[in-house]
């Protein structure tokens, strides 16, 4: 009775973290403590915690009796709708939620388990860096995490949620797993925080500026989801996971709809202009397409010229990336095909068929781009496509030019099935820039060039800058009314569900990154 007592009294000690007032200053600060955190992240009561009783063993610089409750980490798992995942979540109220050696061990044990057991796992990160009184073994603990989430990449999910600081070493476990998500004026991540950019560069900046959700998720692109609070942003996680497989091993998971597989979308044809030149927003032809409108956008702030979501089409999980015509004319650039070959990729790896739409005037000229290595950057999208295994459904949905269609997911790199709408204009280049290049003697030793200019630009817009010269060549497998293109992606994806492509074999392939 009495060790039944004492192993009450230790564990409520430990689920109080660092003791009420630090709990209220968290509460102050507009946080959450990583027990609420997990509570509202996962189905109730379904959270099961492993390694309660670890501490420390750090005699140094006054450690020796200091109490850490839960080493300033809760690990373990429990379900999001009915589905397993495994979670760990930095107790900031428990010694800054700092890293230590047996903080450490505790994520990585987590790590292991969710990896040998091929179920996501979910990091809630809200520390203050490397726990300086245990120096090297803090640092060696980083690489531990890091080593792990190398390992586990391409296997299963990962995810990570940056709900307080995040600076120094302890931004790059995030890094390497596949989403981050943050909270508006309560994240923070930085390789070195506003004072040491001061010392170093005399740059004076805020550490929301520095490192905030907004910084991130719409100039540098580190993270893919910001919400204005905790509560919506753990609501995100959980609608994330829901287009999401366990592992590589599993297809995501299906969901009955209630909207018709053959519903007729021929509203599209008043939603995309025949003018090229016009602009639209690709995101209402996306609503019309999906199942129920509903999709999940992925980096919206971040190089908006190309979107990135997850939706639905006849129940089925797929990722979209489709150009965006209203943001830079839907051109690609260093930032658009970065954001979309990770997207491809991470899609590739769990087993997520893409369907891409189509509506790109080419890659986007300047010395800005060139400079900043366009080319490689651009190469990294031809290879995301070529090496993706998946189902691949391509819509041509207005222009595509030049090597920005070959990088839309064109057939020669792979594209299972290829469609067009009647509009669509494929070739080298537009129409204006090829005649202008083509007939270049001929307008300038015409008594009316501009008439002649006119006449041939509509000429090669007759001749090329239309689907079915790609359609007699087998580049285009169909030009689609647009009333049946929402029945025939689903038709597609039903009759692709069964693919199995390999490569050849190989250790991995070197991507230009």
């Amino acid at each position: 009775m009495k060790n039944k007592d004492n192993l009450k009294e230790q564990k409520e000690k430990i689920l109080q973290g660092g003791g009420e007032e630090k709990i209220k200053a968290q509460h102050e600060k507009g946080k959450l403590t990583a027990r609420e955190r997990i509570d509202k992240l996962l189905d109730e009561g379904s959270f099961m915690e492993i390694n309660v009783f670890t501490s420390h063993r750090c005699t140094d610089l006054g450690m020796a009796n200091k109490e850490v409750p839960g080493e300033g980490v809760v690990t373990g798992s429990g379900t999001i709708n009915g589905r397993p995942v495994y979670v760990f979540a930095q107790d900031f109220t428990a010694m800054g939620g700092t890293l230590g050696e047996a903080h450490s061990q505790k994520i990585c044990k987590i790590m292991d388990l969710a990896l040998n057991n091929g179920m996501p796992v979910i990091g809630l990160n809200d520390s203050g860096g490397a726990r300086i009184q245990e120096g090297v073994d803090a640092l060696t603990g980083y690489g531990n995490i890091f080593f792990r989430n190398t390992h586990a990449s391409g296997v299963i999910p990962q995810i990570s949620a940056i709900l307080g600081p995040c600076a120094g070493g302890a931004v790059y476990s995030p890094a390497l797993m596949d989403f981050v998500f943050m909270v508006e004026g309560v994240s923070k991540m930085f390789i070195t925080g506003p004072e040491v950019v001061k010392a170093v560069t005399a740059e004076e900046v805020t550490p929301e500026e520095l490192g905030g959700a907004m910084t991130h998720s719409q100039l540098s692109g580190v993270a893919h989801f910001a919400y204005t609070d905790e509560g919506a942003c753990l609501q995100g996680i959980r609608d994330l996971m829901g287009y999401l497989p366990l592992n590589y091993l599993e297809k995501p998971p299906f969901q009955e709809s209630t909207d018709d597989n053959n519903r007729d979308v021929g509203e599209i044809s008043g939603i995309v202009p025949s003018d090229t030149k016009k602009l639209y927003d690709m995101k209402e032809i996306i609503s019309v397409l999906v199942d129920d409108g509903v999709y999940l956008e992925v980096h919206p702030h971040f190089a908006t010229n190309i979107i990135t979501c997850f939706a639905r089409l006849g129940g089925h999980a797929v990722g979209i990336v489709a150009n965006q015509p209203k943001v830079k004319g839907g051109v690609l650039d260093i930032d658009a095909s970065d954001k979309a070959s990770r997207f491809v990729r991470f899609c590739d790896s769990f087993n997520i068929p893409l369907v891409s739409l189509v509506d790109v005037p080419g890659y986007l000229p300047g010395t800005e781009q060139e400079f900043g290595g366009v080319i490689r950057h651009g190469a990294k999208l031809l290879y995301a496509y070529s090496e993706a295994t998946v189902p691949k459904v391509t819509l041509i949905a207005r222009k595509a030019y030049g090597g920005a269609f070959l990088a839309m997911c064109s057939q020669s790199l792979g594209a299972d099935l290829v469609w067009a709408w009647p509009g669509a204009e494929i070739a080298v280049m537009g129409p204006e820039g090829a005649a202008n290049i083509i007939y270049r003697k001929a307008i300038k030793e015409a008594e009316e060039p501009e008439k002649v200019r006119q006449e041939k630009v509509a000429e090669y817009r007759d001749f090329f800058a239309n689907p079915f010269v790609a359609a007699r060549r087998g580049m285009v497998h169909d030009i689609l009314e647009y009333g049946e293109t929402r029945s025939r992606l689903i038709y597609s994806l039903d009759l692709l569900s069964s693919k199995n492509e390999s490569r050849p074999p190989k250790k991995h392939g070197n991507i230009p990154l």
